[in-house]
């Protein structure tokens, strides 16, 4: 029996958006059927980071958000519109813009697992900066035919550490000392050009800080912004793992390290994640199976339930975009699976406002609250690796809810978040949750 405490006369600070996604809505608005935008409006998605667009015909494909592909001539004229090719990502922009969804704007290459590209440190740090100067004017300042989106965040790369089991680097093609003096390069000639935007990075691969080759790095990254007195509006990586409460010591690593170099107004921002027991062999498969499933829909929800408790201020999933990696959605038809069910029902609880702390011993059940003017809700799940677990009892002891209502609302194998009871609430309630099941309950 897991036991919980709610107290709904005290809130606990802001929901923070732990809903928020890698890429944006696809399909058709004109045909109406076969897309995404509804779905993403439904929800509420409060971000969609733009990284790995190129690999998606629905947002324009080669042509698309990578710097390298829409300044597609390094030594043209950075001044220039005609050297810049938008067309693409301005319709992915918009597009994802026109569900109320923020575009969360990536700088610079998607993974390359084969031929390189993008990935190659540019000729000039110095250039590549202006390039992308012009890219920020073009959408919020209306440079060359543009528009005045106002997009905030600007991310500097991605997973400049990455490394396969082969030894080869797909997102990064020099050494470590190269990539520092880049981004410091590039983070201080935007910074001083845009101050009132939010601009950081480096979207590190997984800040595993035993692993003396990744601690050099990213000790050397701190290091040479802090002796240079580089601004940092937040600090960005990544995290796949097969236990949601596991994300809890990266997440406390990356808000000491922006502490303890001085950045204690550093956004803490985990931009790519989702359920992974290993990138090789059987395990891989068993996971990709795994995300589009049950048991990633409640891997969802706990890490939701993680994130919110945790010092995190954004948790970005990671694929929304037609991919083996996307949960949410089947990627033919772009009909919810059940691992979008989980965004549906943290979205609401974001739209109430106010976190409502819960107390108890996290795992395998994973809890979280909200309250707004009218309504209460909690979100929980049950999960462990363990396929063969028992269901556990939990009982919700409740402050504030005495003679509301409650309607409860159930994900399971059998059940697409549909309403599966309503209850007059006293001050507790119990609730038997299979291994994978997902409850959200809506008190008003």
């Amino acid at each position: 029996m897991t036991n919980i405490q709610l107290n709904f006369n005290q809130g606990a600070g802001r929901i923070k958006p732990m809903h928020a996604v890698n890429n944006g809505p696809v399909g058709s608005r004109v045909r109406q059927g076969n897309s995404t935008f509804a779905y993403f409006e439904e929800a509420g998605i409060p971000y969609a980071r733009n990284h790995d667009a190129s690999f998606c015909e629905s947002y324009g494909g080669e042509y698309t958000v990578d710097v390298h592909r829409i300044f597609r001539d390094f030594d043209a004229d950075p001044d220039d519109p005609a050297s810049y090719d938008f067309e693409c990502t301005d319709q992915c922009v918009a597009d994802t813009l026109s569900t109320g969804t923020q575009v969360y704007y990536r700088l610079g290459s998607r993974i390359e697992h084969g031929k390189k590209v993008g990935t190659f440190p540019p000729k000039d740090f110095t250039k590549w900066a202006k390039i992308c100067e012009h890219i920020i004017r073009h959408y919020n300042e209306g440079w060359a035919n543009g528009f005045t989106y106002g997009i905030a965040y600007w991310e500097i790369w991605n997973e400049p550490d990455c490394r396969n089991a082969d030894g080869s680097t797909p997102c990064w093609q020099g050494t470590p000392a190269e990539f520092v003096e880049f981004f410091c390069t590039a983070q201080s000639y935007l910074k001083e050009k845009f101050p009132h935007l939010k601009i950081g990075g480096p979207a590190f691969c997984t800040l595993n800080l035993t692993n003396p080759e990744q601690e050099r790095f990213v000790k050397l990254f701190f290091n040479t912004l802090r002796e240079r007195k580089i601004p940092l509006d937040f600090f960005s990586f990544h995290r796949y793992t097969n236990e949601p409460h596991k994300m809890r010591a990266r997440i406390a690593d990356a808000r000491r390290l922006c502490d303890e170099y001085g950045y204690k107004n550093a956004e803490i921002h985990l931009n790519e994640w989702n359920y992974i027991r290993s990138f090789l062999g059987e395990d891989w498969t068993y996971s990709l199976h795994a995300e589009k499933g049950l048991k990633g829909a409640s891997f969802t929800t706990g890490c939701m339930c993680v994130g919110q408790d945790a010092p995190l201020d954004m948790l970005m999933y990671y694929d929304a975009r037609p991919c083996s990696m996307n949960g949410m959605f089947d990627t033919d038809f772009y009909t919810p699976l059940k691992g979008y069910y989980p965004f549906r029902f943290f979205g609401a609880l974001y739209r109430m406002g106010e976190y409502v702390k819960p107390s108890y011993t996290e795992a395998p059940i994973y809890c979280v609250a909200a309250k707004g003017t009218r309504k209460m809700g909690v979100l929980l799940t049950h999960f462990t690796d363990d396929d063969n677990a028992p269901a556990e009892a939990v009982t919700l002891n409740m402050e504030g809810v005495a003679g509301k209502t409650a309607r409860i609302y159930l994900l399971d194998r059998d059940t697409d978040a549909a309403q599966v009871e309503t209850r007059t609430l006293g001050d507790r309630l119990t609730l038997e949750l299979p291994l994978y099941a997902v409850y959200y309950i809506e008190i008003e």
